[in-house]
Protein backbone atom coordinates (compact mmCIF):
# COMPACT_ATOMS: atom_id res chain seq x y z
CA UNK A 1 0.00 0.00 0.00
CA UNK A 2 1.58 3.49 -0.84
CA UNK A 3 1.70 6.34 1.55
CA UNK A 4 -0.81 8.55 -0.97
CA UNK A 5 -3.42 5.34 -0.18
CA UNK A 6 -2.67 5.56 3.64
CA UNK A 7 -3.80 8.88 4.11
CA UNK A 8 -6.93 8.39 1.93
CA UNK A 9 -7.55 5.69 4.52
CA UNK A 10 -6.92 8.02 7.23
CA UNK A 11 -8.64 10.62 6.23
CA UNK A 12 -12.11 9.17 5.28
CA UNK A 13 -13.27 8.37 8.97
CA UNK A 14 -12.47 11.90 10.19
CA UNK A 15 -14.57 12.97 6.45
CA UNK A 16 -17.08 10.52 8.07
CA UNK A 17 -16.93 12.05 11.25
CA UNK A 18 -17.46 15.78 10.26
CA UNK A 19 -21.47 15.06 9.08
CA UNK A 20 -21.78 13.40 12.59
CA UNK A 21 -20.43 16.07 14.48
CA UNK A 22 -21.98 18.93 12.42
CA UNK A 23 -25.80 16.89 13.31
CA UNK A 24 -24.63 16.86 17.33
CA UNK A 25 -23.93 20.34 17.04
CA UNK A 26 -26.94 21.85 14.89
CA UNK A 27 -29.47 21.19 17.56
CA UNK A 28 -27.16 23.22 20.14
CA UNK A 29 -26.94 26.56 17.48
CA UNK A 30 -30.54 26.39 17.12
CA UNK A 31 -31.22 26.37 20.80
CA UNK A 32 -29.05 29.36 21.03
CA UNK A 33 -29.99 30.84 18.60
CA UNK A 34 -33.93 30.53 19.90
CA UNK A 35 -33.10 31.50 23.07
CA UNK A 36 -31.80 35.19 21.97
CA UNK A 37 -35.01 35.83 19.78
CA UNK A 38 -36.56 35.06 23.00
CA UNK A 39 -34.68 37.30 24.89
CA UNK A 40 -34.49 39.96 22.08
CA UNK A 41 -38.66 39.80 22.15
CA UNK A 42 -38.70 40.13 25.60
CA UNK A 43 -36.75 42.70 25.88
CA UNK A 44 -39.04 44.71 23.64
CA UNK A 45 -41.86 44.38 25.56
CA UNK A 46 -40.66 45.77 28.31
CA UNK A 47 -39.20 48.76 26.34
CA UNK A 48 -42.99 49.33 25.25
CA UNK A 49 -44.33 48.23 28.85
CA UNK A 50 -41.59 50.82 30.67
CA UNK A 51 -42.15 53.89 28.24
CA UNK A 52 -45.73 53.11 27.61
CA UNK A 53 -46.63 53.82 31.72
CA UNK A 54 -43.57 56.75 32.39
CA UNK A 55 -44.34 59.11 29.30
CA UNK A 56 -42.36 61.58 28.91
CA UNK A 57 -43.29 64.01 32.07
CA UNK A 58 -41.50 67.33 30.91
CA UNK A 59 -40.35 69.69 27.83
CA UNK A 60 -38.34 69.29 25.00
CA UNK A 61 -35.61 71.55 23.39
CA UNK A 62 -34.28 70.83 20.19
CA UNK A 63 -30.36 71.89 19.92
CA UNK A 64 -27.78 71.19 16.99
CA UNK A 65 -30.42 68.45 15.55
CA UNK A 66 -30.32 66.40 19.17
CA UNK A 67 -33.57 66.20 20.92
CA UNK A 68 -32.95 66.97 24.87
CA UNK A 69 -35.66 66.03 27.67
CA UNK A 70 -36.21 68.67 30.77
CA UNK A 71 -38.18 69.01 33.69
CA UNK A 72 -38.82 72.50 34.93
CA UNK A 73 -40.22 73.84 37.94
CA UNK A 74 -40.53 77.21 39.83
CA UNK A 75 -39.40 80.28 39.82
CA UNK A 76 -36.12 82.63 40.67
CA UNK A 77 -32.49 81.79 40.51
CA UNK A 78 -31.70 79.51 37.57
CA UNK A 79 -30.54 75.96 39.55
CA UNK A 80 -29.82 73.53 36.82
CA UNK A 81 -29.92 69.40 37.84
CA UNK A 82 -27.51 66.69 36.08
CA UNK A 83 -28.59 63.02 36.97
CA UNK A 84 -25.25 60.79 37.03
CA UNK A 85 -24.63 57.42 34.75
CA UNK A 86 -27.92 55.09 34.28
CA UNK A 87 -30.37 57.11 35.27
CA UNK A 88 -32.42 60.47 34.48
CA UNK A 89 -34.51 63.38 35.38
CA UNK A 90 -36.78 60.87 36.84
CA UNK A 91 -34.05 59.43 39.38
CA UNK A 92 -33.40 63.00 40.73
CA UNK A 93 -37.10 63.63 41.29
CA UNK A 94 -37.92 60.43 42.65
CA UNK A 95 -35.51 61.78 45.53
CA UNK A 96 -37.49 64.54 46.32
CA UNK A 97 -34.83 67.65 45.37
CA UNK A 98 -36.56 68.98 42.66
CA UNK A 99 -40.11 69.15 45.38
CA UNK A 100 -37.44 71.07 47.46
CA UNK A 101 -35.54 72.75 44.83
CA UNK A 102 -38.33 74.34 43.19
CA UNK A 103 -39.92 75.81 46.43
CA UNK A 104 -36.99 78.85 46.09
CA UNK A 105 -35.96 78.33 42.62
CA UNK A 106 -36.26 77.75 38.68
CA UNK A 107 -35.57 74.65 38.43
CA UNK A 108 -34.51 72.79 35.10
CA UNK A 109 -33.56 68.77 35.56
CA UNK A 110 -32.67 67.34 31.87
CA UNK A 111 -32.18 63.81 31.12
CA UNK A 112 -28.43 63.93 29.48
CA UNK A 113 -28.23 62.73 25.79
CA UNK A 114 -29.17 58.77 25.56
CA UNK A 115 -31.02 59.16 28.96
CA UNK A 116 -34.60 58.74 29.66
CA UNK A 117 -36.20 60.77 26.51
CA UNK A 118 -33.02 62.62 25.45
CA UNK A 119 -31.83 61.62 22.48
CA UNK A 120 -27.84 60.49 21.52
CA UNK A 121 -26.68 60.70 17.78
CA UNK A 122 -24.14 57.95 17.14
CA UNK A 123 -22.15 60.08 15.17
CA UNK A 124 -20.89 61.97 18.14
CA UNK A 125 -18.50 61.14 21.05
CA UNK A 126 -20.69 62.44 24.12
CA UNK A 127 -18.04 62.65 26.47
CA UNK A 128 -17.99 65.25 29.30
CA UNK A 129 -16.75 68.08 26.82
CA UNK A 130 -19.60 67.53 23.84
CA UNK A 131 -22.06 67.11 27.05
CA UNK A 132 -21.26 70.51 28.18
CA UNK A 133 -21.37 72.12 25.00
CA UNK A 134 -25.15 70.81 24.06
CA UNK A 135 -25.89 71.91 27.85
CA UNK A 136 -24.67 75.68 27.02
CA UNK A 137 -26.58 75.86 24.27
CA UNK A 138 -29.75 74.39 25.54
CA UNK A 139 -29.47 76.86 28.04
CA UNK A 140 -28.80 79.84 25.53
CA UNK A 141 -32.38 78.37 24.03
CA UNK A 142 -34.55 78.58 27.13
CA UNK A 143 -32.76 81.73 28.01
CA UNK A 144 -31.19 80.53 31.24
CA UNK A 145 -28.38 82.48 32.38
CA UNK A 146 -25.89 82.19 35.35
CA UNK A 147 -27.33 79.30 36.56
CA UNK A 148 -26.40 77.12 39.80
CA UNK A 149 -25.46 73.63 38.30
CA UNK A 150 -25.83 71.02 40.60
CA UNK A 151 -24.65 67.54 39.13
CA UNK A 152 -24.25 64.07 40.80
CA UNK A 153 -21.55 61.12 40.07
CA UNK A 154 -20.22 61.05 36.11
CA UNK A 155 -22.60 64.21 35.33
CA UNK A 156 -20.19 66.60 37.60
CA UNK A 157 -17.45 66.31 34.75
CA UNK A 158 -19.99 67.65 32.67
CA UNK A 159 -20.68 70.03 35.03
CA UNK A 160 -16.67 71.30 35.14
CA UNK A 161 -16.39 71.17 31.81
CA UNK A 162 -19.28 73.61 31.35
CA UNK A 163 -17.40 75.99 33.51
CA UNK A 164 -14.07 75.29 32.29
CA UNK A 165 -15.32 75.97 28.08
CA UNK A 166 -17.56 78.68 29.30
CA UNK A 167 -16.45 80.93 31.65
CA UNK A 168 -18.85 83.18 33.71
CA UNK A 169 -21.66 81.06 32.02
CA UNK A 170 -22.70 79.14 35.28
CA UNK A 171 -22.81 80.87 39.22
CA UNK A 172 -21.55 78.01 40.53
CA UNK A 173 -21.24 74.76 41.29
CA UNK A 174 -22.74 72.10 43.35
CA UNK A 175 -20.51 68.41 43.19
CA UNK A 176 -22.27 65.34 44.31
CA UNK A 177 -20.25 61.96 44.99
CA UNK A 178 -18.28 62.48 41.52
CA UNK A 179 -15.47 61.08 40.06
CA UNK A 180 -12.53 62.98 39.33
CA UNK A 181 -9.18 61.50 38.77
CA UNK A 182 -8.51 58.51 36.64
CA UNK A 183 -8.22 55.70 39.33
CA UNK A 184 -8.94 51.34 38.18
CA UNK A 185 -11.79 50.68 38.25
CA UNK A 186 -13.54 47.04 38.14
CA UNK A 187 -17.06 48.39 35.99
CA UNK A 188 -15.36 49.65 33.51
CA UNK A 189 -13.68 46.46 32.39
CA UNK A 190 -16.65 44.27 33.28
CA UNK A 191 -18.92 46.56 30.91
CA UNK A 192 -17.10 48.28 28.56
CA UNK A 193 -17.27 45.05 25.84
CA UNK A 194 -21.36 46.06 25.66
CA UNK A 195 -20.36 49.69 24.64
CA UNK A 196 -18.50 48.01 21.27
CA UNK A 197 -20.02 47.87 17.74
CA UNK A 198 -21.71 45.35 16.70
CA UNK A 199 -21.09 42.83 19.19
CA UNK A 200 -22.21 45.16 22.37
CA UNK A 201 -25.55 46.14 19.85
CA UNK A 202 -26.72 42.64 20.35
CA UNK A 203 -26.01 42.18 23.79
CA UNK A 204 -28.06 45.35 24.65
CA UNK A 205 -30.73 43.73 23.11
CA UNK A 206 -30.83 40.44 24.07
CA UNK A 207 -28.99 39.24 27.28
CA UNK A 208 -27.23 42.42 28.70
CA UNK A 209 -31.20 43.69 30.52
CA UNK A 210 -31.35 40.14 31.60
CA UNK A 211 -28.30 40.60 33.29
CA UNK A 212 -28.67 43.96 34.69
CA UNK A 213 -32.22 42.99 35.78
CA UNK A 214 -30.52 40.30 38.16
CA UNK A 215 -28.17 42.43 39.46
CA UNK A 216 -30.36 45.52 40.05
CA UNK A 217 -30.67 44.67 44.03
CA UNK A 218 -27.12 44.15 44.45
CA UNK A 219 -26.15 47.26 42.49
CA UNK A 220 -28.61 49.37 44.85
CA UNK A 221 -27.39 48.04 48.01
CA UNK A 222 -23.85 49.13 46.41
CA UNK A 223 -24.81 52.44 45.83
CA UNK A 224 -27.21 53.38 49.01
CA UNK A 225 -24.90 51.81 51.36
CA UNK A 226 -24.67 51.96 54.86
CA UNK A 227 -28.87 53.00 54.29
CA UNK A 228 -31.52 50.85 52.16
CA UNK A 229 -32.97 52.68 49.20
CA UNK A 230 -35.82 54.83 50.17
CA UNK A 231 -39.16 53.61 49.46
CA UNK A 232 -39.88 56.60 47.08
CA UNK A 233 -37.17 55.65 44.69
CA UNK A 234 -38.23 52.21 44.75
CA UNK A 235 -42.02 52.73 44.38
CA UNK A 236 -41.03 55.65 41.29
CA UNK A 237 -38.28 54.90 39.71
CA UNK A 238 -38.52 52.21 37.58
CA UNK A 239 -35.49 49.58 37.11
CA UNK A 240 -36.56 48.91 33.08
CA UNK A 241 -36.12 52.41 32.17
CA UNK A 242 -32.38 52.19 33.08
CA UNK A 243 -32.21 48.82 31.05
CA UNK A 244 -33.54 49.65 27.50
CA UNK A 245 -30.88 49.14 24.79
CA UNK A 246 -30.51 53.03 24.08
CA UNK A 247 -30.27 53.77 27.48
CA UNK A 248 -27.57 50.83 28.31
CA UNK A 249 -25.88 52.06 25.35
CA UNK A 250 -25.34 55.66 26.66
CA UNK A 251 -24.37 54.07 30.36
CA UNK A 252 -21.82 51.56 29.05
CA UNK A 253 -20.13 54.18 26.74
CA UNK A 254 -19.61 56.42 29.68
CA UNK A 255 -18.44 53.60 31.76
CA UNK A 256 -16.00 53.67 29.24
CA UNK A 257 -15.12 56.84 29.43
CA UNK A 258 -14.66 57.16 32.48
CA UNK A 259 -10.66 56.93 32.97
CA UNK A 260 -10.15 59.17 30.12
CA UNK A 261 -12.54 62.10 30.54
CA UNK A 262 -11.54 62.04 34.03
CA UNK A 263 -7.51 62.18 33.11
CA UNK A 264 -8.51 64.91 30.43
CA UNK A 265 -9.85 67.07 32.99
CA UNK A 266 -7.87 66.40 36.05
CA UNK A 267 -5.07 68.63 34.77
CA UNK A 268 -7.38 71.82 34.86
CA UNK A 269 -9.08 71.79 37.97
CA UNK A 270 -7.04 74.48 39.11
CA UNK A 271 -8.37 76.71 36.50
CA UNK A 272 -11.97 76.70 37.89
CA UNK A 273 -12.17 80.27 39.88
CA UNK A 274 -16.77 80.03 40.62
CA UNK A 275 -17.27 79.01 43.71
CA UNK A 276 -17.56 74.98 43.96
CA UNK A 277 -19.02 73.23 46.62
CA UNK A 278 -18.34 68.92 46.81
CA UNK A 279 -20.34 66.96 49.17
CA UNK A 280 -19.82 63.61 49.42
CA UNK A 281 -21.14 60.48 51.76
CA UNK A 282 -18.44 59.15 54.01
CA UNK A 283 -19.44 55.60 53.29
CA UNK A 284 -19.25 56.21 49.66
CA UNK A 285 -18.59 52.75 48.29
CA UNK A 286 -19.32 53.63 44.65
CA UNK A 287 -16.60 56.83 44.06
CA UNK A 288 -14.30 57.07 47.36
CA UNK A 289 -14.56 60.45 48.77
CA UNK A 290 -10.85 60.19 49.79
CA UNK A 291 -9.56 59.28 46.53
CA UNK A 292 -11.41 61.70 44.45
CA UNK A 293 -13.96 64.70 46.12
CA UNK A 294 -10.99 65.08 48.81
CA UNK A 295 -8.24 65.56 46.26
CA UNK A 296 -10.61 67.55 44.21
CA UNK A 297 -11.00 70.02 47.14
CA UNK A 298 -7.38 70.59 47.40
CA UNK A 299 -7.04 70.91 43.80
CA UNK A 300 -8.99 73.88 44.23
CA UNK A 301 -8.11 76.12 46.78
CA UNK A 302 -11.51 77.83 47.35
CA UNK A 303 -13.90 75.34 47.19
CA UNK A 304 -15.49 73.91 50.51
CA UNK A 305 -15.49 70.08 51.22
CA UNK A 306 -18.80 68.58 53.05
CA UNK A 307 -18.30 64.92 53.84
CA UNK A 308 -21.91 63.17 55.20
CA UNK A 309 -21.53 60.67 57.79
CA UNK A 310 -23.71 57.67 57.85
CA UNK A 311 -24.08 57.84 53.98
CA UNK A 312 -23.04 56.85 50.78
CA UNK A 313 -22.99 57.58 46.75
CA UNK A 314 -26.99 58.35 46.58
CA UNK A 315 -26.45 61.78 48.50
CA UNK A 316 -29.46 63.40 46.79
CA UNK A 317 -32.08 60.82 48.34
CA UNK A 318 -30.32 60.10 51.46
CA UNK A 319 -28.81 63.29 52.52
CA UNK A 320 -31.41 65.78 50.84
CA UNK A 321 -31.38 68.75 54.13
CA UNK A 322 -27.69 68.99 53.52
CA UNK A 323 -27.74 68.71 50.06
CA UNK A 324 -29.24 71.86 49.69
CA UNK A 325 -27.35 73.52 52.09
CA UNK A 326 -24.48 73.20 49.86
CA UNK A 327 -27.00 74.75 47.11
CA UNK A 328 -27.57 77.93 49.43
CA UNK A 329 -23.70 77.77 49.82
CA UNK A 330 -23.02 77.89 47.00
CA UNK A 331 -25.48 80.57 45.71
CA UNK A 332 -23.92 83.10 48.95
CA UNK A 333 -20.04 82.37 48.26
CA UNK A 334 -21.45 83.97 44.61
CA UNK A 335 -23.05 86.75 45.49
CA UNK A 336 -19.82 87.05 47.55
CA UNK A 337 -17.39 86.90 45.08
CA UNK A 338 -20.08 89.36 43.22
CA UNK A 339 -19.76 92.29 45.62
CA UNK A 340 -15.65 91.76 46.19
CA UNK A 341 -15.44 92.35 42.27
CA UNK A 342 -14.08 89.19 41.69
CA UNK A 343 -14.03 88.46 37.92
CA UNK A 344 -14.93 85.45 35.69
CA UNK A 345 -11.98 83.19 34.56
CA UNK A 346 -10.83 84.04 31.12
CA UNK A 347 -11.51 81.73 28.52
CA UNK A 348 -8.00 80.00 27.97
CA UNK A 349 -6.95 78.95 24.78
CA UNK A 350 -7.29 75.14 25.79
CA UNK A 351 -10.61 75.12 26.55
CA UNK A 352 -11.68 77.26 22.98
CA UNK A 353 -9.50 74.19 21.17
CA UNK A 354 -10.80 71.20 22.71
CA UNK A 355 -13.12 69.24 20.81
Amino acid sequence: MTSSTRQLDQAAPDEARAPALRGKSMPVIAGLLATLAASAAFVRYKTNQVEKQNPPAGKFVEVNGVRLHYVERGEGQALVLLHGNGTSSQEVDSSGLIDVASASHRVLAFDRPGYGYSERPGRMKWNAEAQADLLHEALQRLGVEKPIIVAHSWATMVAIAFALRHPGAARSLVLLSGYYYPTPRMDVAAFSPTALPVVGDAMRHTVSPLIGRAMWPAFLAKLFAPTAAPQRFLSEYPVWMSLRPGQLRATTEEIAMMIPSAAELSARYGELKLPVVIMAGKSDLHVLPRLHSERLHAAIPHSKLVLVSGVGHMVTHSALPEVMQAIRTADGDSHAMASQGVPAAPASAGSAAAG
